[in-house]
């Protein structure tokens, strides 16, 4: 049982990994709608984590780097759940 939570945990946190590239991704697509329902969807599942990041970590040179910082936390996580499993 402990094995499958290990494994919900860590496919849980590989999903957040691509919406997160993904929403970043498509910040480069000009002209796109942002209420697109796809765009609202990522935000919405994007959102509640990288907002925090974003209170705590400032731009740099006007990009937010928060996707970054949340990514490299999200991975390292991954690393330490796989040693734990």
């Amino acid at each position: 049982m402990g094995n499958f939570l290990f494994q919900f945990i860590d496919l849980l946190l590989q999903a957040l990994t691509w919406l997160i590239l993904i929403r970043v991704l498509i910040t480069w697509i000009p002209n796109l709608d942002p209420f697109n329902p796809i765009v609202r969807l990522l935000r919405q599942a994007t959102d509640p984590i990288l907002e925090p990041a974003r209170r705590i970590i400032p731009p740099i040179g006007g990009m937010d780097v928060s996707p970054i910082v949340v990514i490299l936390i999200l991975q390292g996580l991954q690393m330490l759940l796989r040693r734990l499993a």
